[in-house]
């Protein structure tokens, strides 16, 4: 069903669609919800967990704060605020971007890559838990090329 809306013709969803979509959502909120509060049992928000098992697999344990927020989906700003959180708990530092007057480095710090390695097991458990474990081989399958169908910019 389309309608016409201050100029624009807007394409209501039918009920397969609606109902597919509610799902998707449902199951992105519980999957997200779930493996938070596994992560926050023992001292990591999500967010954290991303900055430091992706800068540890960075060269040199780093990325520009730039490259970081992409990778996140964040602004460069928001990324800088949960940065000074994450290097005041001593996860990772800071260090000048000598090609960036303006910009920085992300650099893991020993204790961050230490505490990554303490919770990446709680995590995978937290994972397979809530995810894995519960789908079958074409489960998982049909779950990975639907997400990278999703993940490119329509």
């Amino acid at each position: 069903m389309s309608t016409k809306r201050s100029g624009e013709t807007v394409r209501w969803l039918d009920t397969d669609e609606e109902r597919a979509w509610r799902a998707l959502r449902r199951m992105m909120i519980a999957i997200q919800s779930r493996t938070a509060a596994d992560l926050a049992a023992i001292g990591l928000s999500d967010p954290d967990y991303e900055v430091l098992s992706t800068l540890s697999e960075r060269p040199g344990h780093s990325a520009t704060l730039r490259d970081q927020a992409a990778k996140m989906g964040w602004s460069r700003s928001r990324l800088s605020r949960h940065a000074t959180r994450m290097e005041e708990r001593g996860l990772v530092r800071r260090e000048p971007d000598p090609d960036d007057g303006r910009g920085c480095f992300l650099v893991l710090t020993e204790h961050g890559l230490r505490t990554l390695e303490d919770a990446a097991p709680a995590h995978l458990e937290s994972v397979r838990r809530h995810v894995i474990d519960r789908l079958s081989r074409e489960d998982l399958a049909a779950l990975e090329a639907i997400a990278r169908k999703l993940e490119e910019p329509a």
